[in-house]
């Protein structure tokens, strides 16, 4: 497990870390456990939290190949992690390096600030293996970005640029490779060395105005993901994924 999440604490900085490079971020349940573990036990010391990944990708999504019953429940631990990143009292930063896709956009959305490498995406995949978005997305990004394109994003699997998705207000910021590291070390700096009480105060009560309904979402979401895992357009839809090729869905 160390070596597909590494979890250090330096400077009151608490890192979480995606290492799956070769599988472009696909985490597991336990994967996700762990972050949400290490969020939800930071003590006092801690003042940042920053949130990323190795590679060519921040986080592709669920590992499709690893079954629940050994990499545990994606959902759950996805679900979990979200909670903990928006109820904590300190500021989440993700750092995403590449690709944010299905539970890895609901993740890099979660975070209070958000700021990607230009050449990144965002991308809510989960409509291309015949399920709906969680993580609480269906909150996450409407709150964000608005019902319409909200839905451009969900029921159309619309890829969206990391400079787009600043220009429409999805994320902080977007950045050249060579100015991404600088920029995200001066973010960290500032924030823990910032006024944590503030902070705190601030961010509770603009997730009560913007996510009031994050714990709400993220119920109906699990509820109608677990009738569409049933569904033969999901096994259509995971299969044609592990075997690279155009899923032939038939609304069953």
């Amino acid at each position: 497990m160390s070596d597909h999440i590494v979890i250090t604490t330096v400077d009151g900085v608490l890192r979480i870390v995606i290492n799956r490079p070769q599988q472009l971020g696909a985490v597991t349940g336990h994967m996700l456990d762990a972050a949400a573990d290490a969020i939800e036990s930071a003590g006092t010391s801690v003042r940042v939290v920053v949130i990323t990944g190795t590679g060519r990708a921040f986080c592709s999504g669920a590992d499709l190949a690893t079954p629940a019953s050994e990499g545990g429940s994606v959902l759950a631990g996805g679900n979990r992690l979200i909670l903990a990143m928006t109820a904590a009292p300190f500021p989440v930063i993700a750092a995403i390096n590449g690709l944010a896709a299905g539970i890895g956009a609901s993740i890099a959305l979660a975070a209070d600030l958000t700021l990607a490498v230009d050449t990144s995406y965002f991308l809510l995949a989960f409509v291309n293996i015949g399920l709906m978005p969680d993580g609480g997305a269906t909150e996450l990004v409407a709150a964000s970005i608005g019902r319409a394109r909200a839905n451009r994003m969900a029921l159309l699997g619309e890829r969206v640029q990391a400079p787009v998705a600043a220009e429409i207000g999805l994320i902080h910021k977007s950045l050249a490779s060579e100015a991404y590291e600088e920029e995200l070390a001066l973010l960290v700096d500032k924030l823990a060395h910032g006024p944590t009480r503030a902070y705190a105060a601030t961010k509770k009560a603009l997730n009560a105005n913007t996510l009031s309904r994050l714990a709400e979402s993220i119920e109906r979401e699990s509820l109608g993901q677990a009738e569409l895992v049933a569904s033969a357009d999901y096994a259509e839809g995971k299969a044609a994924f592990l075997e690279k090729r155009p899923a032939r869905f038939t609304g069953n």
